[in-house]
């Protein structure tokens, strides 16, 4: 990974329905809709940037997929629920929502996460979706997830700062 210090957190909040906590993480990248829909959805594409990998294409609503996460050695298979092509991809625990903004695409992430470790989710999603960033820019830092995203200067300051904002 080439240097790269995370900026600081923001366009993150917490979200609770009953007993569910989410975090939703918004983004605003200078790509367009269809490069951002690519990398959410091409495996090739995911390995680069994601904390999992998937073995087909999340493109496709019905499609069954196998995520294996990076960071955990962990696989599970889940079903495409939802995927409107440039606007709406869902699966397991995940929402992406993408809205047009001139140019580029406005990005906002739903991920159903355990409370006590939602802190530590934002910070490791804001690094994915810089790592997207740039990989998207043609400018590639390589995937950053889990234990070693956090090795990096600036990881445990952004972690910080998202525990402060959520009050953990």
């Amino acid at each position: 990974m080439t240097d790269y210090t995370p900026g600081p957190a923001n366009g993150a909040r917490i979200q609770k329905d009953g007993e569910k906590w989410t975090l939703v993480l918004v983004r605003e990248l200078r790509h367009s809709p269809e490069k951002v829909w690519r990398a959410l959805t091409d495996p090739a594409q995911l390995r680069e940037w994601a904390p999992f990998d998937a073995d087909v294409s999340l493109g496709t609503a019905g499609t069954t997929v196998k995520l294996t996460w990076v960071d955990r050695n962990m696989s599970l298979d889940t079903t495409v629920r939802r995927a409107e092509a440039l606007k709406v991809l869902e699966y397991g625990d995940i929402r992406w929502e993408l809205e047009t903004l001139g140019a580029g695409t406005r990005l906002t992430l739903w991920h159903s996460i355990d409370r006590r470790y939602i802190a530590m989710g934002a910070a490791g999603w804001h690094v994915a979706l810089d790592v997207l960033n740039h990989l998207l820019g043609e400018s590639p830092i390589g995937r950053t997830v889990g234990p070693e995203a956090m090795k990096f200067s600036g990881f445990q300051q952004l972690h910080a700062e998202y525990a402060k904002q959520f009050k953990e």
